[in-house]
């Protein structure tokens, strides 16, 4: 995530300092950025001839003092490990100008957890970005209980200024908003095969067939208004209570685990995948993504 965030400053004009604990003779953020840049420029032919430049506007460093002290903006992307990202924002906190926003790219911890340590809290936020971030526009930003507005409106006006599309997460809950929404269908997913109704692949199917080719120009609150809410309350009256509401992981998921059918990773988990097939997924997903670049 940390290259693909310093490509998104990049690309936009920004000068990027990035940190890491991986010595400069190992460091492969050049060449990951570079291969992106590239694959968009199938798309974008007047993209290949700004590459130079793009990567030119970042420097990599293991010197944490020095990224932070020169930093005007930081996007912290440590793992997802509590106390590693609250030691991180206490020396961030300490080393950076009062005025600088410092934001955590967590999609699992809370960001008010995070920011607790820290004496500046009011300008912590949280910053989630979609993998690959170059290609998904969506970022959200999360206030913490400390949060300040100047803050949150200084946040949402930078990363549109850097072209991505930033939504105002209220509260820090769980998940915040997309992750919510995405596993919520995903339950119900896992709930219709484990129940028999249909397999994986009639599931998927069923999705990027129907509402899925519209998701990405009518919003489901949209559609709500576009059918009805009365029309929308019937159904739920209706349906709902035959719905999946387990607040536990699906016992099929659970045992596909064990099995060790973990996907991609082993070649088989809701479905049965070769090297090929994996490849061709991939690659799909990417072309779709590159050719909806705005």
């Amino acid at each position: 995530m940390g290259s693909g965030i310093s490509q998104v400053f990049a690309s936009r004009g920004c000068q990027v300092t990035t940190y890491d604990i991986v010595p400069p003779e190992d460091v492969q953020i050049f060449e990951r950025i570079r291969s992106n840049l590239t694959v968009m420029a199938d798309q974008n032919t007047k993209l290949l001839d700004a590459i130079p430049d793009i990567l030119n506007r970042i420097t990599y460093t293991t010197d944490f003092n020095l990224a932070a002290e020169s930093a005007d903006f930081v996007v912290e992307c440590v793992p997802e490990n509590l106390e590693l990202k609250q030691n991180v924002f206490c020396d961030l906190d300490r080393l950076c100008a009062p005025e600088v926003i410092l934001a955590s790219n967590s999609s699992v911890i809370s960001t008010t957890e995070i920011a607790k340590k820290a004496e500046k809290k009011d300008r912590i936020v949280g910053s989630h970005f979609w993998n690959p971030p170059y290609l998904i526009p969506l970022v959200e930003v999360i206030r913490t209980e400390f949060t300040s507005d100047s803050t949150m409106d200084r946040a949402m006006n930078f990363f549109k200024s850097v072209g991505k599309h930033p939504i105002r997460v209220n509260k820090d809950v769980p998940g915040f908003v997309a992750n919510r929404l995405q596993h919520a269908l995903w339950r119900e997913a896992i709930s219709i095969v484990e129940q028999g109704i249909a397999d994986a692949e009639t599931v998927d199917s069923a999705i990027k067939n129907s509402f899925g080719l519209r998701l990405p120009v009518l919003g489901p609150l949209e559609n709500a208004d576009l059918v009805g809410t009365d029309l929308t309350l019937s159904i739920h009256e209706y349906v709902l209570k035959h719905l999946e509401s387990s607040p536990d992981p699906s016992p099929l998921l659970k045992k596909k685990v064990e099995q060790n059918e973990l996907g991609f990773k082993t070649g088989k988990g809701f479905m049965e995948w070769t090297d090929e097939k994996i490849e061709e997924v991939n690659t799909r997903l990417i072309k779709h993504l590159v050719k909806n670049q705005k």
